[in-house]
């Protein structure tokens, strides 16, 4: 036998087949896994969906269709806990994970809430110890000093307690923050219990925020309570009218963000939703 022959061994033509095996498999693999994942995202696509359509009809982009028309119905922002998951529009911040409104909606919702403050409070608007208004940054309602509080003291009257009990419930119901901010007019003070005015405010700012949050109906993580003694006046301070009006405490009820609802609407519709929920 000659040398060499010994250990040869014939090439093979069919390794091919182990590549285009291992090709085949991933291959299948790869359509597997879009498979699920479509799957997987076709709810989310219909809230997408959802979202994007309540946004165009709410800017007045696309014309709004007959009610009957189809399955979708616009909710109140109020009883959307309550809506059937088939009815309600989902709005953009639970689809996106934030918090987004069209001013023209929060315009809406906070004259709802204006609108029921001031039947509540009818007696004490009739009295100018209260004021309910639209400021720049939200609805606020003003307390007068003369209408809830000691001079001097941050301690509310024990008459107005309900009261206030009744606006925290109220405001409990919405979906907004409050601010709870303190003011005083420029004649400083110095008593057993303050030295400054910052103090006077911030502590009557943080009574009527203890109120509120007794009632149980006002989270806790919506509020926040601030003093800014003289230095926010809404009257001249040189007429004693002007001192008594800058004696309060302004409830904010606070859509967060650069949305002026004091301005007319064509300054804030500009076709685009204004994110609010930025710190």
């Amino acid at each position: 036998m000659k040398r060499g022959a010994i250990g040869k061994s014939h090439a093979s033509h069919e390794r091919w087949l182990v590549s285009y095996a291992d090709f085949i498999t991933l291959m299948f693999a790869f359509f597997v896994v879009l498979y699920a994942s479509s799957k997987a995202d076709q709810k989310k696509q219909a809230l997408v969906s959802q979202a994007i359509d309540s946004a165009f009809h709410t800017l007045g982009l696309f014309a709004k269709e007959d009610a009957n028309a189809g399955k979708l119905k616009n909710v109140s922002v109020f009883n959307q806990d309550k809506a059937s998951p088939d009815t309600a529009i989902v709005p953009m911040n639970i689809v996106m994970g934030e918090q987004i409104w069209a001013p023209g909606k929060v315009r809406e919702d906070l004259g709802r809430i204006q609108k029921q403050l001031q039947k509540l409070l009818s007696n004490q608007i009739a009295d100018h110890t209260v004021s309910v208004q639209m400021g720049r940054e939200g609805l606020v309602i003003s307390l007068r000093e003369a209408g809830f509080f000691s001079s001097g003291s941050a301690t509310p009257h024990a008459a107005t307690q309900p009261l206030l009990e009744e606006i925290g419930v109220l405001l409990g119901q919405t979906p907004y923050n409050l601010r709870i901010e303190g003011h005083t007019d420029n004649v400083p003070i110095h008593n057993a219990e303050f030295d400054s005015n910052w103090e006077l405010s911030a502590a009557r700012a943080t009574r009527v925020a203890r109120v509120f949050l007794g009632t149980k109906d006002v989270i806790p993580e919506r509020v926040s309570a601030a003093g800014y003694a003289e230095f926010h006046p809404v009257a001249s301070n040189e007429t004693e009218g002007g001192r008594a009006a800058n004696r309060r405490v302004d409830v904010v009820v606070l859509p967060r963000g650069a949305v002026n609802l004091a301005a007319p609407i064509a300054e804030t519709d500009k076709g685009l939703w204004h994110r609010i929920n930025e710190p």
